[in-house]
């Protein structure tokens, strides 16, 4: 597809630790490494999320083990990323490993189904960026996302478009509803984000979500530790 020429044509010339395959990593320092495993994780990541886009790609986890290196692709709908009889996922595999250098059978790629794809804030940043592409009104759409990651049980949500929504003239429409933190520490554990930019005729519209989760024991569907205003009155016990 044009998404897949669009990131393996890269210049592959420069001796840098880019350019070095994943199989040869393994003598670089510990800053050098560090910096090669985000640009292959950012570059895998941008790959995965063109390729992917209409089937709900939400996001991938690289595990790394002695034998090979385990790709997991997060996605609403797994069946599709696979392919009929897993051809497509080994078309990824194939094009991966040709781009990264890694070895014959270095690499491995694995679908998982997101559980809750109402609690995945880059699986609705998709949802919204399609239906803005397909022509529906931008309140018509925020309000159905809106609705849908409220049913999921979330505790709030809020979506941003920026951009030139109608007219020549740009501006941003907020939408929220329920309860979201915004600073302090809790955001980074309770608070899913993701930031898509759609691309229409009239120019690049902006958007942002935000899911805030609820606290969940199991880890299923939120963060596994309370928030830290939470104040729970214990019974007072018997002398």
């Amino acid at each position: 597809s044009k998404a897949t020429v669009s990131v393996l044509n890269c210049s592959v010339e420069r001796n840098t630790t880019r350019d070095t395959p994943m199989a040869l990593r393994a003598n670089l320092s510990k800053k050098r490494k560090f910096v090669a495993d985000g640009v292959f994780n950012c570059e895998l990541n941008e790959f995965l999320r063109r390729e992917l886009a209409e089937d709900g790609f939400s996001g991938l986890e690289v595990r790394v083990t002695p034998q090979r290196t385990e790709i997991i692709i997060k996605a609403t709908r797994s069946n599709d990323v696979l392919g009929k009889q897993g051809r497509r996922i080994r078309e990824l595999t194939s094009v991966v490993q040709k781009r990264f250098g890694f070895p014959e059978g270095g690499v491995e790629l694995f679908a998982e189904r997101v559980a809750n794809r109402g609690l995945s804030a880059i699986a609705q940043a998709e949802s919204l960026r399609y239906k803005l592409v397909q022509g529906l009104p931008v309140r018509r759409a925020c309000y159905g996302v809106i609705k849908f990651v409220m049913e999921s049980n979330a505790k709030g949500v809020e979506l941003i478009v920026a951009g030139k929504i109608r007219g020549q003239r740009a501006k941003a429409m907020k939408f929220k509803d329920g309860y979201m933190k915004c600073s302090g520490d809790v955001p980074w554990d309770f608070v899913s984000s993701c930031t898509r930019h759609v691309y229409m005729r009239q120019g690049v519209l902006g958007l942002k979500v935000k899911i805030m989760l609820e606290h969940d024991p199991s880890g299923q569907r939120g963060p596994t530790k309370q928030q830290p205003d939470i104040v729970t009155i214990q019974e007072p016990k018997d002398l």
